[in-house]
């Protein structure tokens, strides 16, 4: 089980890829989004925006906020920090149930290609 730290880490990581994207990656991560990802072993959720291409404003908020997100997101800790190295495939790994994501149809389009 991944950390806390290694969970913001992995997320910082997410947003220095969006801020450096080809065009075709960027043109997906240019969605003006709220984005919540919670790490469903941690107990942990990290709440953000997704703007521009970047992801700003990352929180940690405990359990599952009230508000729920444009975007979200929830998987363990060690999927969260997989999927951003590139070592989990995001379609398989949803179809799979180890990812479950709660969004539009066409934000869910989108995100596929940011993973």
């Amino acid at each position: 089980m991944a950390t806390t730290e290694e969970c913001l880490s992995a997320l910082d990581r997410l947003a220095e890829n969006l801020a450096t994207a080809n065009e075709e990656l960027r043109g997906a991560a240019m969605l003006d989004r709220s984005l919540s990802c919670h790490a469903t072993d941690l107990g942990v959720t990290f709440v953000g925006h997704l703007r521009e291409g970047h992801l700003r404003e990352v929180r940690t908020v405990q359990d599952v906020p009230e508000r729920r997100a444009e975007i979200g997101l929830e998987l363990t800790s060690d999927d969260l920090i997989a999927l951003v190295d590139g070592r989990l495939n995001f379609a398989r790994a949803w179809a799979a149930g180890r990812i479950r994501l709660q969004a539009s149809l066409r934000d869910i389009l989108r995100m596929r290609s940011l993973f």
